[in-house]
This record gives structure tokens, C-alpha cells and sequence, in this order.
């Protein structure tokens, strides 16, 4: 009869760790092991054992390190205090900040005290952030979709109302009132669909992307779109792209048409015509170069800013109109959802106030930036920047 192996024991603990610290390493959610020697001094409390997710997330450089130069949150201190020298189990949820915002919720617990009479608790954390996404998406769809259909729904009500009294036997009427209602009902048509767009747009932001995308072939694809619209109201759409396979970054090919499409559709809106939208793909920029200012007259503005890696380079989406231009204080709410700016307008195809607010979520998920700038009379220019995939690059920037 073969033998039967043993199952292999768990590694046995390095001096210093706690026990199965090889173990507890691999799991997905941050643990560490906090020891205080002294309860007057909140600088003595120090991270005897963190796990690589915990490492990673506080950047944690080695065991020993301060706990408050990694956590900084008062809830959360409190709880390791409470744990450490008060024996309780204790709880915090907090935010932390960044480009991607992160919501987690923080257990701790007692540990064994040391013999030397150190005490230690342990520190476990769980990332909330898409239960909270979930919920806050929730209540912003109804909240605003309410507000938002409730107009056309009137209308909608009012000229059936009409239409099944006086109105009903006048053929003159009937066919104006139905004109209306058709333009009322693609109206909650393309509010519903760009309300669910930026639903799923905010459920998947924090998760990067994974795909290839070539912004230049995005953006011929989209003019490929818009051309008949523009040059029915007499707008051209001039570019400057580089050649096939250079403006290549990390990105879902869907949503960087939908950036394309919003910026330029918007630009060309706004355009009188007789006059042109100029939409330009740079490559290699760094990111003050993808900021700086084109006109020195004009308001402008970062709508979003990426956390930056040293020596990053970007690949730049630029749409300038020449349209009436937008006010200083009207540039911090651009993004808003369903924000208009008062006193312009678009023409007959009315947008849903959410496109730029679409923009700048996708964006964020492709950890860019975007910058508006504007001057009234002159027009205005977005820039949406984007990491470059270096190593589609044919040439070295300087």
C-alpha cells in the first residue's frame, strides 16, 4: 500500500512575527499587528507585522514603522487605542482620499500581551467601496432621474390630456402636439440612457482598465459619426493626428469613443457655423505640458488631476469650439450632473446636462486629467490626457 504524504505544516514563524504570518500574507485584505510599549505615547504605537496588501495600500516601508505615519485617521486610532490598552473589540469606517476615492471599514482586536509587557492588537481592514458606490448610485438615480423626467413627463401628459379633448378632431393641432411629444420622448430616452451609462461608468471606476486603445483611431471613428451632423449645420471638424499605433494607452476601447464623442459633439454644438472644431491627439506630453495654458486672456480650470508617477508621459485629446465661451464661475461646475450653464444654448438637439459629468468619470478609471479652458467670445477647449503605453512608442520624446 503507498504511502500516504503528510500535508505540509505551516511555515514555521520568523523571530519576531506572529505565527502563520507567511499565511495571513497572501490574503486580499490589509492586517497588521499594532504593539505599544507605552500608553501616554501615541507616537510609540508601531506596526510589528503588516501583510503585502497592507504594505502596498499604506506604503509601509518596513515592520517598526510608526503607525500614525501610515493612518492618519482619528476614528481609526482610536479603535487601535481602545484595543490595545482598553481590551475591546472596537470599529471604524472612513474615507481615504486620492484621485480614487476608497471607503473602508477598520476592525480591531486584542492580541496576546508580549512578555515583556508590550500590548498588541490586531488591525484588519475591509474595502467597502463598491457596497458605498452601490448605495450612493442609488439614491443619486432616483433623486435625479425624478427631477429630471418630471418636465417631460408633464408635457408628455399635458397634450394627451389635449389631445383626447378639444384638440382631438384638429388635425392641425394633433400633428404639432405629436411633434412634441416625440421630441419630449427622445428627450427621456437619451436622459434614461445616459443616466444608466454613468451608473455602470461609476460601479467600475475604481477597477482599472485592461485593454489597448488607439485615441487617434478612437477619434476617426467618431468623426466618422459626426461628420454628416456637423456639416449639416455647417461646422467643420479639422484635425491634427499622429500616425496609426502611436497614441496608444491602457483603456476600455467603448469608453474612450464615448470621451471622444462627448467633447466633440459638444464642441461642434456649440460652433456657429461657417466656422470649424479643432480636435488634436498629442503624444508624449508630459503633464504640464498636456495642462499649459493656450491662451493667457483665458479662465481655466482642472476639472481632475491624476496621481502622478515620476517621468510619466500622456497621451493629450484636445477639442476647441469657437463658440461663445464659458464664464469663470461656471467652470468648477461643468461637471456637475445635469449642470447648464444659463442663457446657452445648443440648438434644437438639446444634450442631458451628463456628458461632461461621463467624461470626467471615465477619465478618472483611466487615471488622466481634465482641464477646461475658456474665454466669453472666444471659445472654449477641453483636454482630456491619457498614461501613454510607452512601449508603442516609435521614437524617444525628448
Amino acid at each position: 500500500m503507498a504511502a500516504v504524504s503528510a500535508s505540509p505544516l505551516p511555515p514555521e514563524p520568523v523571530e519576531g512575527r506572529p505565527a502563520f504570518a507567511e499565511l495571513v500574507e497572501s490574503l486580499p485584505d490589509p492586517v497588521l499587528v499594532v504593539v505599544s510599549h507605552d500608553a501616554e505615547d501615541p507616537a510609540d504605537r508601531r506596526v510589528a507585522f503588516a501583510n503585502r496588501a497592507a504594505r502596498e495600500l499604506l506604503r509601509i516601508q518596513g515592520e517598526g514603522a510608526p503607525l500614525v505615519s501610515s493612518i492618519r485617521n482619528p476614528r481609526v486610532l482610536e479603535a487601535v487605542e481602545e484595543s490595545l490598552f482598553g481590551r475591546l473589540e472596537g470599529e471604524a469606517a472612513y474615507e481615504a482620499g486620492g484621485a480614487q476615492d476608497r471607503y473602508w471599514r477598520v476592525s480591531t482586536r486584542p492580541l496576546e500581551t508580549l512578555a515583556d509587557g508590550g500590548r498588541q492588537a490586531l488591525l484588519v481592514m475591509r474595502d467597502e467601496t463598491d457596497s458605498r458606490r452601490n448605495e450612493r448610485m442609488r439614491a443619486d438615480f432616483l433623486a435625479n432621474a425624478s427631477h429630471e423626467l418630471r418636465t417631460p413627463l408633464a408635457s408628455l401628459t399635458g397634450f394627451i390630456e389635449t389631445l383626447r379633448g378639444h384638440a382631438k378632431d384638429d388635425a392641425v393641432a394633433r400633428e404639432r402636439f405629436l411633434g412634441v411629444m416625440a421630441a419630449q420622448a427622445s428627450r427621456m430616452a437619451r436622459l434614461i440612457d445616459d443616466l444608466l451609462s454613468l451608473s455602470r461608468i461609476e460601479l467600475n471606476e475604481h477597477i482599472a482598465p485592461e485593454g489597448k486603445v488607439d485615441v487617434a483611431l478612437a477619434v476617426l471613428d467618431v468623426l466618422d459619426a459626426l461628420s454628416p451632423l456637423a456639416a449639416e449645420r455647417g461646422v467643420k471638424l479639422k484635425t491634427s493626428l499622429p500616425e496609426r499605433g502611436v497614441a496608444t494607452i491602457t483603456g476600455d476601447r467603448d469608453q474612450i469613443l464615448q470621451v471622444a464623442q462627448n467633447l466633440i459633439d459638444n464642441a461642434a454644438k456649440y460652433t456657429p457655423g461657417g466656422d470649424a472644431v479643432q480636435i488634436e491627439v498629442l503624444v508624449g506630453q508630459t503633464a504640464d505640458q498636456a495642462i499649459a495654458p493656450l491662451r493667457a486672456s483665458a479662465a481655466r480650470l482642472s476639472i481632475l488631476n491624476p496621481d502622478l508617477v515620476g517621468g510619466e508621459r500622456f497621451v493629450v485629446l484636445r477639442c476647441t469650439d469657437r463658440g461663445p465661451g464659458i464664464a469663470r464661475e461656471h467652470l468648477p461646475r461643468l461637471s456637475e450632473r445635469f449642470y447648464r450653464v444659463e442663457g446657452q444654448k445648443s440648438g434644437e438637439r438639446l444634450g442631458t446636462g451628463l456628458g461632461l459629468a461621463i467624461v470626467k468619470h471615465i477619465v478618472n478609471r483611466h487615471r488622466g486629467g481634465l482641464v477646461v479652458e475658456s474665454e466669453e467670445g472666444h471659445g472654449t477647449t477641453f483636454t482630456a490626457y491619457f498614461p501613454w503605453l510607452q512601449q508603442n512608442r516609435h521614437e524617444t520624446v525628448a
